[in-house]
C-alpha cells in the first residue's frame, strides 16, 4: 500500500496546483472588475459559476479519454490508446458546437434566467465566454490526454501559464472593454495555453487512431458517469446556497467566504481522486489496496485541514475584512465543518477508484444529495451548524454506500474491493 500511496501523491501534487490555478482565474477576474461596481462583479460571478457547471459537459470526453488511455497504456495496447484519443476528439467535435453555439444564441434569455431580470452585463460576458467554451473544452481534452499518459505536471504548467497571462491581460482588457474585456482576457489566455498543450502532444507523438463512432461511444460510456457525478454535486451546491439564504444575508455572506476557503482542502481531495482514476486504470488491479491508500490519504488531508480551519477561523475570516456578524458566522461554520471535510475526502477519493475501474458513482452522489438538501432545510433552524451537520450526514451516507457497492456483486463497478474491476464497455475483468 505504501507504493500505491507514494504513486498517488506523485500524481496528485501537480494536479492540486492545477486545480487551484483554475479556481483562481475566476477570482482574478472578480478582483479586476471590482472597481466597475457591484453589477460588474455580479455579472462575472454569475458567468463564471455558469462556466463551472458547463465544465461537467467537458468531463464526458476529457475524463473518459483519460481513463481509457491510462488503461490502454497499462495494457501496452497502442491501438486502444489511439482509439481513446481519437474517440475523445470525435465526441468533442459533436458536443462542443451544440453547447458553445447554442449558448451564444441563447445568451440573453440565459442571462435573464440566471439573474431574474435584465442582465446586459452578463449577456456581454456570455457573448464572448460561451463561444469561448470551444477553447476551454479543447484545453480540458488536451489535459485529459496528457493525464492519461501519466503526465500530470504538464497540465499544471499549462494552468499556471493561463492564469499568469490572465494576471497581465486582465487590467489592460478590462480597462479598455469593461466586463466584456474580462471574458476576452480569459479566452485569449486559454488559447495560448491550448496552443502550448497541442505542441506538447505533437512533439511527444501521442498515439492517434481512427475516430470511429465505436471509439466515441466507449469514451462516452466511461466519461458520462463521471460528468454526471460532477454536475449533481455542483447543482446540489447551488441549491444549498438557497437553503442557507433562509438563515439570513449574514449567513450567506459567511458561507460564501468560508466555502471559498474550503477550496484549499477540497481541491486536494479532487486531486487525489484524479490520481486514483489514473493509477487504478493503469494498474488494472489491486483496487482494494488502492482504495485504502487513496481514502486514507484524502481523509488525512481532511483531518489536517479541519484542524487548521478550526484553529485559524478568526484570522481567516478577518483577512476578508468581513463585518463582525459575518465573521462570527464564518468562524462557526469553519469550526463545525471538520467532520464533513474528513468524510468528503474519503468519499471523493473512493469515487476515483470506482471511475478508474470503469464503474460510476453518480447514483451514490444523487442519493447523498437527496439526503443532504432536505436535511439541511430541516436543520437550518440551528443556523450554519445545522447545515454543517446535514453535509456531514450526507457524506457519511455516501461513504457507506460506496463501501457496500465495492463489496457487492452483480452490478457495474461491483466487487472492486476483491481486486476485480468492471469495464463499462468491455465486461468484467479479473
Amino acid at each position: 500500500m505504501t507504493t500505491h500511496r507514494a504513486q498517488l501523491i506523485t500524481l496528485a501534487r501537480p494536479l492540486y496546483l492545477s486545480l487551484l490555478a483554475s479556481v483562481l482565474s475566476g477570482l482574478v477576474n472578480t478582483l479586476w472588475v471590482a472597481p466597475l461596481g457591484p453589477s460588474a462583479v455580479a455579472a462575472v460571478a454569475v458567468a463564471t459559476t455558469t462556466e463551472n457547471v458547463l465544465l461537467g459537459v467537458a468531463l464526458v470526453f476529457s475524463s473518459g479519454t483519460t481513463v481509457l488511455l491510462a488503461r490502454a497504456r497499462g495494457e501496452r495496447d497502442p491501438v486502444a490508446a489511439g482509439a481513446a484519443v481519437r474517440g475523445g476528439w470525435v465526441l468533442f467535435a459533436l458536443v462542443t458546437p451544440v453547447v458553445a453555439g447554442g449558448g451564444y444564441l441563447l445568451r440573453e434569455p440565459l442571462a435573464r434566467l440566471l439573474t431574474g431580470g435584465e442582465a446586459p452585463l452578463v449577456a456581454q460576458y456570455f457573448a464572448v465566454s460561451l463561444p469561448g467554451l470551444a477553447v476551454f473544452y479543447a484545453q480540458n481534452l488536451v489535459d485529459g490526454v496528457l493525464k492519461g499518459t501519466g503526465d500530470t505536471k504538464t497540465p499544471m504548467r499549462l494552468a499556471l501559464l493561463t492564469n499568469g497571462l490572465i494576471l497581465v491581460a486582465d487590467p489592460v482588457l478590462i480597462g479598455a472593454y469593461g466586463v466584456r474585456g474580462a471574458a476576452v482576457s480569459t479566452v485569449l489566455c486559454r488559447c495560448v495555453a491550448l496552443g502550448a498543450g497541442v505542441a506538447v502532444l505533437r512533439r511527444r507523438g501521442v498515439p492517434t487512431g481512427k475516430g470511429t463512432p465505436d471509439a466515441a461511444r466507449r469514451v462516452l460510456a466511461v466519461g458520462l458517469p463521471m460528468a454526471l457525478d460532477f454536475t449533481v454535486r455542483q447543482g446540489g451546491g447551488l441549491v444549498l446556497v438557497a437553503i442557507v439564504a433562509r438563515i439570513g444575508v449574514t449567513a450567506v455572506a459567511a458561507y460564501g467566504i468560508a466555502y471559498k476557503v474550503l477550496y484549499l482542502a477540497t481541491m486536494a481531495f479532487y486531486a487525489v481522486r484524479q490520481a486514483a482514476v489514473i493509477h487504478t486504470a493503469y494498474t488494472g488491479g489491486e483496487t482494494r489496496t488502492i482504495a485504502r491508500a487513496a481514502a486514507g490519504l484524502a481523509a488525512g488531508v481532511g483531518i489536517v485541514a479541519a484542524g487548521v480551519f478550526a484553529a485559524g477561523a478568526p484570522w481567516i475570516m478577518a483577512a476578508f475584512g468581513a463585518g463582525d456578524d459575518v465573521t462570527a458566522d464564518g468562524v462557526l461554520f469553519l469550526r463545525c465543518v471538520g467532520p464533513y471535510l474528513v468524510l468528503m475526502g474519503a468519499v471523493i477519493a473512493l469515487g476515483g477508484v470506482f471511475e478508474g475501474s470503469g464503474g460510476g458513482v453518480a447514483g451514490v452522489t444523487v442519493a447523498g444529495t437527496a439526503v443532504q438538501l432536505p436535511l439541511a432545510y430541516g436543520l437550518s433552524g440551528f443556523g450554519l451548524a445545522g447545515v454543517c451537520a446535514a453535509m456531514a450526514v450526507s457524506m457519511g451516507v455516501q461513504g457507506a454506500a460506496l463501501v457496500r457497492k465495492g463489496w457487492s456483486s452483480g452490478s457495474a463497478g461491483a466487487g472492486i474491493w476483491g481486486g476485480r474491476r468492471w469495464s463499462a464497455v468491455g465486461g468484467r475483468r479479473g
